[in-house]
This record gives structure tokens, C-alpha cells and sequence, in this order.
């Protein structure tokens, strides 16, 4: 097993998540099971382990389901990014007060930093900016193929591709326009089909 796909490896699941988030309009449990195997087909995720404090040969898999979601709060497996490294990963979803519901797939930095050494201490110092579009352009256009995988399973309303991608950006405040500078990757539905716009910054 390489170090970027262990569980237990030292600072692996640290330094926060790179993510595809994807907005539902509808929160129906049936619309996110959906989705989430979509998403670990559509991403080729292998595993799916509720405990990150044990390798996976060390425990039993959980169901790919909502109501493991909903018990576990995460499900955790790994996954070959560009590159060809595996890495850890894991998604967990959120349920807003105002109805809407999100899925987030995430590969923590720790262990992209351990398949990548390019990415160094991103996002912080000379590690973030516009100089660490050179790696993600690659791993964000993956994402944007998971999240066109998950679309044509179940159409979601937005998706957002980036590090830690603020909570303040939903379809609504977007309302069909991608700003001109951005710092996330954005995937939205245009006749019917998710139009992906990279990251410029």
C-alpha cells in the first residue's frame, strides 16, 4: 500500500479537504442514494469504511447508503487521482435549513501532498495562487468527470470543484452566472447538461 492510501498514515487526513460539492434541489433520500453511487462508480472509489483510525484490510465495509451516511457522518475509502497515485478520500452530505442538500466527495490534502509533492503546503504561502493551477488543473478536471458522472445519474443544480469551497456560493447566488475570477471550479446545468468552468486563480 502506498502511504497516500493508508488510513493510519501520519497526517494523511490533515490539512483540510479538496472537494466536488454538488447541490440538490431535492433533499429526498432517494435522490442522494442515487447520487452517491453514481459518485463511487463515477469516481471508482474502493472501500467504503466508516472508521479512519483503522486500515481497511482491519475492519468490515459499511453499506454505500444514506443511512450509513447519516450514522457515521462520513464513508471513507480510496481512490486514483491523475497521476496514478491512490489516495485516501471520503464523502459526507449536508442537509441545509432551508431544504436544499449537498454531497461532498473530498480528498484530504495530507495525502494529495504525499502523492503530489508540487503541492506542498497549498493553500498557503507560495503553495496557493494562480502557481497551484498547475497541479490542480488536472486533479479539478477529474472531479468535474466524477461530478458529470453523478449528473447523468441525477441532475443537481450546482457544483463547485476547490479547497475547503465556501458555503456561501449555492445556485442561487450564482443564479446561472460563473464570475469571471475564480477560485473554485464551477459545474452548472446548461441544456441540460453540466457545463464545467475551471478555476482561474
Amino acid at each position: 500500500m502506498t502511504t497516500s492510501a493508508s488510513f493510519t498514515a501520519q497526517g494523511n487526513w490533515d490539512g483540510g479537504f479538496y472537494e466536488l460539492t454538488m447541490e440538490f434541489d431535492d433533499p429526498a433520500d432517494a435522490v442522494l442514494q442515487r447520487a452517491l453511487t453514481a459518485l463511487w462508480r463515477g469516481a471508482g472509489i474502493v472501500g467504503c469504511h466508516a472508521d479512519r483510525h483503522r486500515e481497511p484490510a482491519d475492519q468490515a465495509e459499511v453499506p454505500c447508503t444514506v443511512a450509513s451516511l447519516e450514522e457515521f457522518g462520513h464513508l471513507r475509502g480510496t481512490v486514483v487521482v491523475p497521476g496514478g497515485h491512490r489516495v485516501v478520500c471520503g464523502v459526507f452530505a449536508t442537509l441545509l435549513d432551508d431544504g436544499g442538500r449537498w454531497l461532498t466527495f473530498y480528498l484530504p490534502t495530507g495525502a494529495l501532498v504525499e502523492a503530489d509533492e508540487r503541492i506542498g503546503g497549498f493553500p498557503f504561502g507560495d503553495h496557493g495562487g494562480p502557481e497551484s493551477l498547475r497541479w490542480r488543473r488536472d486533479l479539478d478536471a477529474w472531479l468535474a468527470l466524477v461530478g458529470a458522472a453523478v449528473f447523468d445519474e441525477v441532475g443537481f443544480v450546482l457544483g463547485l470543484i476547490g479547497f475547503e469551497v465556501d458555503a456561501g456560493i449555492d445556485a442561487a447566488s450564482v443564479a446561472g452566472q460563473v464570475p469571471d475570477q475564480r477560485w473554485e471550479g464551477y459545474l452548472l446545468p446548461v441544456d441540460g447538461l453540466p457545463r464545467y468552468t475551471p478555476a482561474n486563480r
